[in-house]
């Protein structure tokens, strides 16, 4: 399993890393759709869904992320949506299982919306603006820092559970330790955009809040996973599962690290 992780890994890596630096926008743009889109269909795989409702519902999202790229107005509808559904997710996630009996089927389909679409705007959006792949760069080592961070942290440390409800594997020593990654994340990016002291403190904070968040995305999912009773969200990637089980943390991190750079002065 670990040779096939690290395999696919380094196959992964530098096509994602040549999606980000290479392309032009409108084929990343596309690009990424054609993952969240495989994302939503693994996701209603997550619903239980049949084959034909999957076709269905791999259709909708195509449908609203199309609106969502074409409609004016549309994408700040849709930052606000996920934001507002964050804040509810934590509340889910905290609660399991106590708060198993509200994440239905239906509801389960909105999530599934409210979490892919946004944050393919999201990164979308970051990429096109000023500063777009430096801050987009930035946003995929918050996620991978938290990630690399907690494991190493919770391997060496790790003694108390987290939320063992939902994840037995994760602890508070490894969040923590993640945490600190973004943080220290924060700090490189704000010295290398020449950032005045308010807004290196602001990024900084926003790198603590975007980790924090990232790890419930993933904590999300891995609910979602627990309730469906299986392991991996499919079976796309060698050693790593579906394309959901690789973007989890990324679909939580990137609305949130969006919107927050609003509130960071000079980025």
């Amino acid at each position: 399993m670990l040779k096939q992780r690290v395999l696919t890994a380094l196959v992964l890596a530098p096509l994602a890393l040549a999606a980000v630096f290479l392309l032009p926008q409108a084929a990343f743009e596309i690009v990424l759709a054609v993952v969240f889109l495989y994302g939503s269909w693994e996701w209603g795989n997550l619903c239980r869904l049949s084959l034909f409702s999957r076709f269905v519902y791999l259709a909708l999202h195509a449908v609203v992320l199309t609106v969502v790229a074409f409609v004016p107005g549309s994408q700040s509808v849709a930052i606000v949506l996920a934001l507002l559904f964050w804040s509810v997710a934590l509340l889910l996630v905290k609660g399991y299982p106590a708060t198993a009996g509200y994440s239905r089927v239906p509801f389960r389909l909105m999530m599934g919306l409210l979490v892919l679409v946004p944050a393919w705007y999201a990164i979308s959006a970051l990429r096109a603006g000023e500063n777009g792949l430096t801050l987009l760069l930035m946003l995929l080592v918050l996620v991978w820092g938290a990630d690399i961070g907690a494991y190493v942290a919770g391997k060496t440390w790790g003694r108390r559970k987290l939320l063992p409800a939902v994840s037995p594997g994760k602890t508070l020593e490894g969040a923590a330790g993640g945490l600190v990654a973004c943080v220290l994340t924060g700090f490189g990016f704000a010295v290398w955009l020449e950032l005045s002291l308010i807004a290196s403190v602001t990024l900084m904070l926003l790198s603590l809040l975007t980790g924090m968040v990232s790890v419930l995305g993933d904590l999300l999912e891995s609910m979602l996973k627990r309730e469906r009773g299986i392991k991996d969200s499919g079976q796309l990637l060698p050693g790593h599962g579906g394309v959901l089980d690789r973007i989890d943390s990324l679909t939580a991190a990137a609305p949130v690290f969006f919107a927050g750079l609003y509130f960071v002065t000079g980025v």
